[in-house]
């Protein structure tokens, strides 16, 4: 993978993950619900998100997916070691809280790359 692609999909990931874990971080421990806690905005910014470096440098479907969709539950697993690093008992199903992070993520993930890839098509054409 060329240098460039690299760049645009961290700096789509970097953004990604600032996006989603910004306004969850927020949401106190006792009120925290997986999934809901990242649907919404956030996820209509990594659909966006995954469809920018397929436009602008034409990364392959599958690495943006990967990459971008990631971001969610790396969001998670933040929380999850901030929050165990004070209170060892909390996050007890915290590998189920990963995948409960991972699967919107990744849906997101799928739709924008597959738009993006929509429109650097088009734009070719």
């Amino acid at each position: 993978m060329p240098s460039g692609n690299r760049l645009v999909l961290a700096a789509a990931f970097a953004c990604a993950f600032l996006s989603v874990g910004l306004p969850y971080w927020q949401i106190p421990y006792a009120q925290l619900s997986l999934p809901n806690a990242v649907w919404g905005l956030p996820l209509i910014i990594v659909a966006c998100l995954a469809a920018v470096p397929r436009v602008v440098s034409a990364t392959r479907f599958w690495p943006t997916v990967l990459v971008v969709g990631a971001s969610v539950p790396a969001v998670v697993l933040a929380r999850v070691i901030h929050d165990t690093a004070s209170d060892s008992t909390s996050h007890n199903l915290w590998p189920f809280e990963i995948i409960l992070g991972a699967g919107p993520g990744f849906l997101a993930a799928g739709v924008g790359a597959l738009a993006g890839g929509l429109l650097a098509k088009r734009g070719r054409a």
